[in-house]
């Protein structure tokens, strides 16, 4: 297991948005740039709610058949316990490895409540959730790919091993930031290091967002300030 972020680091970065995280990140050249976060396949489900940030907890799942030995998510309450091995706070992120992702919810009212118990924020999922109203009443985020009244045979497969949700590769343990844009990874090493950075980038593009707004537009004058930008992000 990872070593966890602080109890203010992570608060800093939680008042940051995904998209300003993701726009840093990039300028420490520590990753690919179409590498690290979760694409348009799963999307926010809960505008109202704010950011999240916290350590993944990984678990795999299937729905479209019944499970080869027990009979539902209650025969793995193991997985509550390995849950608290994860720093807190926790986002459960869950991979449906059906053929057919989605075909049951893996998180409803019941379990939401569950989860907020064991100090998790939010849950990150290319599959199903359902009970909006009841989840988000719960301050249970979710992430998901969509919406399904049942659970069909929604059974857990494993936990704790490494998942892959829209195109998102997570560890048990990795620091993940996630709002209404979606959900990104945040290399621990780099954290402490975001806030500033992204204050840095802001600045630079309320020059370009300020040459926009005068009055009498001077190409000559935007395009030396975007170039100020295309610096920094080469």
């Amino acid at each position: 297991m990872r070593q966890p972020v602080s109890a203010a680091a992570l608060e800093a970065l939680r008042r940051l948005d995904s998209c300003a995280v993701a726009n840093a990140i990039e300028m420490f050249d520590v990753r690919l740039r179409n590498e690290g976060f979760a694409d348009l396949r799963i999307r926010c489900m809960f505008d109202a709610l704010p950011p999240v940030a916290g350590h993944a907890v990984t678990a795999r799942i299937r729905c479209s058949t019944p499970p080869p030995v027990g009979h539902s998510y209650l025969d793995r309450t193991d997985w509550w316990s390995y849950i608290q091995t994860v720093p807190a706070p926790r986002i459960v992120v869950v991979e449906d490895i059906d053929e057919r992702p989605g075909l049951g919810a893996f998180v409803g009212e019941v379990h939401a409540n569950i989860l907020r118990a064991l100090e998790c924020a939010a849950v990150v999922t290319n599959g199903a959730v359902r009970d909006l109203p009841a989840v988000e009443e719960a301050g249970l985020q979710l992430f998901a790919g969509g919406v399904s009244p049942s659970h069909a045979f929604v059974h857990m497969v494993d936990f704790g091993q490494p998942v892959s949700v829209a195109g998102l590769a997570v560890e048990s343990g990795a620091l993940l930031l996630g709002d209404r844009h979606g959900v990104v990874s945040v290399p621990a090493d780099l954290v402490e290091r975001l806030p500033a950075k992204v204050a840095e980038m802001r600045a630079t593009e309320r020059e370009v967002i300020q040459v926009c707004r005068e009055k009498g537009l001077s190409i000559d004058r935007l395009r030396a300030a975007v170039t100020r930008i295309e610096r920094w992000r080469c």
